[in-house]
């Protein structure tokens, strides 16, 4: 099996606590005890760093720091870690965001990845000025791409869509490396978009044969599409690790405990009235309920009863949630976006936990070279 990839993710939606923090779909971001700043924020991009992961995806929406803004600044106190960058098509032109990806690459070093969002909620997108439905923001976000990656590619453009046009469109400074767009999304019109512009596409923590059928439908829908250029596949999804099965669940249930009945009620009917198919599954999988939350062998939908987006997350001892990765994988998951909560002591109980036990199956290494360790008592022989 080939190598996987991890990645992290940057608490700028409401910020970080030792509780789940909700927001996400239009649902307030609730409050937390560690604001979303750059002191705080730059402490979990070097731990990320440290301990191995690739890349740190950033959201996007109203609820959230702008991540184009906030990464850029993290990316000043940080050395290696790529960042994930999160935003909407409907919100910035398609010449402007080739050109700031550009500058990106060029003053960051190379570390942009771009997770194209079309936007769940109309109501949201109105706060920005976008009044399109969602099947005709989908239309768009096939043609912003269409237009961007042409502008990469060094062309001059020339295009006359349906919702966007451009004109003798030509960068000054093309990306180096081209950031790799990543993009969701559960229905009918996301799937087409995903099918022919995805280089990552990306999908919620689902039960591992729910995660397989999609990939099966992505691939068929590249695959009638004539698709050359191949497609990896990522999951996004929370995690709760620790040296036993029995703290992990402990830990579980103390976040459960702190989730108040009447936040799940109020968060639950705003997450209900969500455009988003895949918000619709997973308030499925968690019933608005406490109860019966293991959908899936060491794999738990508590987190989705308060927060909007990724709901379930892997909860086990460290070769437990290994053995769950190791399914993923098998039906073709080759990336891994991951949280907890609180993120900085998340990244330091996965990757010393999780990652070792991963390298020891030979299905992960770390992304920088090994430093030389001095011997443990100077001067030995």
């Amino acid at each position: 099996m080939s190598a996987l990839q991890f990645h992290w993710f940057l608490p700028t939606n409401g910020g970080d606590g030792r509780q789940v923090v909700d927001g996400g779909h239009g649902v307030d971001a609730g409050s937390s005890a560690r604001p979303a700043s750059v002191s705080y924020l730059g402490q979990v991009a070097r731990a990320a760093e440290d301990n191995g992961f690739a890349a740190a995806l950033t959201p996007t929406g109203a609820w959230c720091e702008d991540a184009w803004v906030a990464t850029a600044m993290l990316s000043q106190v940080s050395a290696r870690l790529k960042f994930l960058v999160a935003f909407r098509p409907g919100a910035v032109a398609p010449y402007l965001a080739a050109q700031m990806a550009g500058t990106f690459q060029h003053l960051s070093g190379g570390r942009l990845l771009l997770n194209v969002v079309t936007g769940g909620e109309s109501h949201e997108q109105r706060m920005y000025g976008d009044f399109e439905d969602k099947d005709a923001r989908y239309e768009r976000c096939g043609e912003f791409l269409h237009i961007v990656r042409r502008l990469w590619a060094g062309e001059t453009v020339d295009f006359s869509g349906k919702h966007l046009r451009v004109e003798g469109a030509r960068l000054a400074q093309l990306p180096d490396p081209v950031p790799e767009v990543y993009f969701g999304g559960s229905s009918p019109a996301a799937g087409a978009v995903a099918a022919e512009h995805a280089d990552v596409y990306l999908t919620w923590g689902e039960p591992p044969e729910a995660v397989a059928a999609k990939i099966a439908w992505i691939k068929e829908l590249a695959a009638a599409r004539g698709r050359e250029r191949p497609i990896r596949f990522g999951l996004r999804v929370h995690v709760i690790n620790r040296d036993t099965s029995a703290e992990a669940w402990a830990e579980a249930d103390r976040l459960l405990a702190g989730i108040d009945e009447s936040a799940i009620t109020r968060v639950q009917e705003g997450l209900r009235r969500s455009e988003s198919e895949g918000q619709r599954r997973m308030l499925a999988l968690n019933g608005g309920t406490k109860h019966g939350l293991e959908i899936h062998p060491n794999l738990w939908a508590g987190i989705g009863l308060v927060r909007g987006g990724a709901g379930t997350a892997l909860v086990g001892a460290h070769a437990e949630v290994a053995d769950l990765i190791e399914q993923y994988h098998r039906v073709g998951i080759e990336e891994f976006v991951l949280s907890a909560y609180p993120h900085l002591e998340g990244t330091y109980w996965f990757g010393e936990g999780v990652l070792p036990e991963l390298a020891r199956r030979g299905l992960w290494e770390h992304p920088a070279p090994p430093r030389a360790r001095p011997a443990a008592i100077p001067f030995a022989g």
